[in-house]
């Protein structure tokens, strides 16, 4: 342990950073790494926090998760001091190419988690947090420095409530309450009474200090590690700016750097400081990586022209890999009976996470998990997943190993209507950096690419169909990322290529059937992969042919027409897309597909009209 002398000595120098470095970057937020200095100081460097430098990956390391990502000036100089990176590095703030982005990322070599879109910190620390209480019971503490102003995020409360649910004893919450938000006075202030009614009723156990006491935040931190079976939040009365007076307290401070010709005075008020000193990071006690294991296994196997909807393949599929794979885990939103992640559930227990009806915390907690070496599957309707597009986003900045189902999609859903109809979804993940999307139309497709899924690194997406739908592959096709699979012969002049997948597939082969009848040239693509689209086989088929009929389930912007049109070589065929254009409403399955004009009937008309 360091003493208060030491201690006040390394704060100063973590401010002195956070000014400096911002001012060479000429941007940031200095006042807001200024407050949390003190409350950083003594958890690094008194021993609360333990962390193995040369073990970045031992299960028994603390994390620390700054949720607050404005203040990445504090976040980067806590290492520097620490003595684990270079000092002079942290001058390149902000600079093209620099690992000490103006937020948190994953170029910074200790960084949990990027942040920056406030409200996530906690849900990922509570991902964090379950792998080490319930997977491999170690006794690492995720800690997350949360700011007052994300406190509105909803998010937060769905991971409070959550992490309260699973008695997470192993997450602190550090609430660095200074008042004063980007455009003034926050929601509360310094009203940490507000903060202490909701933490208690939200199962918390809450701890009010004074965030520039030094010996009030070493008493919390003590009081932290004894409270056993709740989370702990420790709500901090601290002052934006605080240990420089011309900029503690002051309004209209957010996000403004100290000018370069102001600099000297500013230094001077803060105090001399010591930029020799060094701070004592801590060690945990042992030495361990996760341990990784794969059984051999069963997958399902499903005979030709059986009814089987692929939302049910994927759970068999799910199942079976994680009897083999203690590293996946299943999450699902309340729906796990409908998405058939239960088969995990009803399996192997121990690797099911009900997440409740909360899905921006389920996708950043499956992130937490995914970035601690798990492979966590996330399910629910992919109508309700596009409230957590912000964390899916934040997923694919971080790399992480995601895994994310969205059921039900399509007006093919039915009687439940539009409100229930992910028609979105497509175009939601075709736009996070890094992702694959795929769209299986059978059993047998859908198992392998759960397999694939279960084995592969990246984040990724499958969307699955309500319907039963007839198997029409064998166990000997091979389906994997970029490919595709051609019905018909797609040589030579056709009248007609159909592009489809899942359940507009389907119609596209009742259409083919019909069409061949009548003399017609027509070559399906089933196009399951949908990024990336399998480029070669799409434009040797289309060669030649006199249209290109993209056939999809969801709306036409940014779904499977445009992903196609984004590698079509051969712009002299006539280009058709049908999708869904009209609002859609209860009926049955058939009906809506008629409706939309993306049936087979359809189908048919667009490849004889013109």
């Amino acid at each position: 342990m360091n003493n208060t002398s030491t201690t006040q000595k390394l704060a100063k120098l973590l401010r002195y950073y956070s000014l400096v470095s911002t001012t060479e970057a000429g941007s940031g937020h200095p006042t807001s790494c200024l407050s949390a200095a003190d409350l950083m100081a003594v958890l690094m460097y008194e021993g609360y926090f333990r962390y193995d430098i040369d073990h970045k990956d031992n299960i028994w390391n603390d994390r620390l998760i700054f949720s607050k990502g404005h203040a990445a000036p504090l976040f980067y100089a806590l290492w520097a001091v620490g003595g684990v990176y270079p000092k002079d590095d942290l001058m390149k703030l902000r600079q093209f190419g620099s690992e000490v982005e103006g937020h948190p990322t994953m170029k910074f070599p200790y960084t949990e988690m990027p942040t920056g879109s406030l409200g996530q910190g906690l849900s990922v620390g509570l991902g964090m947090a379950l792998h080490a209480k319930l997977f491999t019971h170690t006794d690492s503490r995720t800690y997350v420095l949360i700011g007052d102003s994300e406190m509105a995020e909803g998010s937060n409360w769905e991971a409070m409530q959550l992490a309260s649910h699973y008695h997470s004893d192993n997450l602190i919450a550090i609430l660095d309450a200074n008042r004063l938000g980007q455009r003034g006075e926050t929601m509360y202030g310094h009203d940490l009474k507000s903060y202490e009614d909701k933490a208690t009723a939200f199962g918390w156990w809450p701890i009010i200090i004074d965030g520039h006491d030094l010996d009030q935040i070493r008493g919390a931190y003590k009081l932290a590690h004894t409270v056993k079976d709740k989370p702990v939040m420790i709500i901090c009365k601290t002052y934006k700016g605080y240990g420089v007076a011309s900029l503690q307290d002051k309004e209209g401070k957010h996000g403004t750097v100290v000018k370069r010709e102001d600099l000297p005075a500013v230094l001077f008020e803060l105090g001399e400081v010591d930029t020799s000193l060094v701070g004592k990071i801590s060690k945990p006690s042992k030495i361990e990586s996760v341990k990784k294991f794969i059984n051999e296994y069963e997958p399902p196997t499903y005979k030709l022209g059986e009814q089987v909807a692929t939302r049910e393949a994927y759970g068999a599929a799910l199942a079976a890999v994680a009897q083999s794979n203690p590293s996946i885990i299943a999450l699902d939103a309340e729906t796990s009976n409908s998405t058939f992640a239960d088969g995990v559930k009803k399996v192997a227990p121990d690797q099911f996470l009900e997440m409740y009806i909360a899905e921006q915390n389920m996708i950043s907690a499956a992130t937490g998990l995914a970035l601690r070496d798990m492979v966590p599957f996330t399910s629910s309707f992919a109508a309700f997943l596009t409230r957590g597009y912000d964390q899916i986003r934040m997923a694919g900045v971080a790399g992480s190993n995601l895994k994310i189902v969205g059921s039900h999609a399509g007006v093919s859903i039915g009687e439940d209507g539009g409100s229930q109809m992910a028609l979105e979804d497509i175009a939601m993940m075709r736009s996070i950096w890094g992702s694959a999307v795929f769209y299986p139309s059978d059993a047998q497709s859908t198992t392998q690419l759960v397999e694939y899924m279960a084995h592969t690194k990246g984040l990724m997406y499958m969307r699955t169909t309500r319907a039963k739908t007839p198997v029409i592959y064998g166990p000997d096709e091979v389906f994997t990322l970029g490919g595709s699979k051609v019905h018909g012969d797609p040589d030579g002049t056709k009248d007609a290529v159909l592009i489809a997948a899942g359940i507009t597939l389907h119609e596209a082969l009742k259409a083919q059937k019909a069409l061949l009848s009548q003399g017609k040239r027509v070559a399906v693509i089933d196009l399951y992969s949908v990024k990336p689209v399998d480029e070669k086989t799409i434009n040797a088929a289309c060669d030649g042919s006199k249209k290109i009929i993209v056939i999809e389930d969801h709306y036409a912007e940014g779904g499977m027409a445009n992903a196609v049109q984004s590698v079509l070589r051969n712009r002299k065929s006539e280009f058709i897309s049908l999708a869904v254009r009209r609002l859609p409403c209860s009926g049955k399955p058939v009906e809506l597909l008629e409706y939309e004009e993306i049936d087979a009937a359809a189908i048919i008309r667009a490849v004889e009209t013109g």
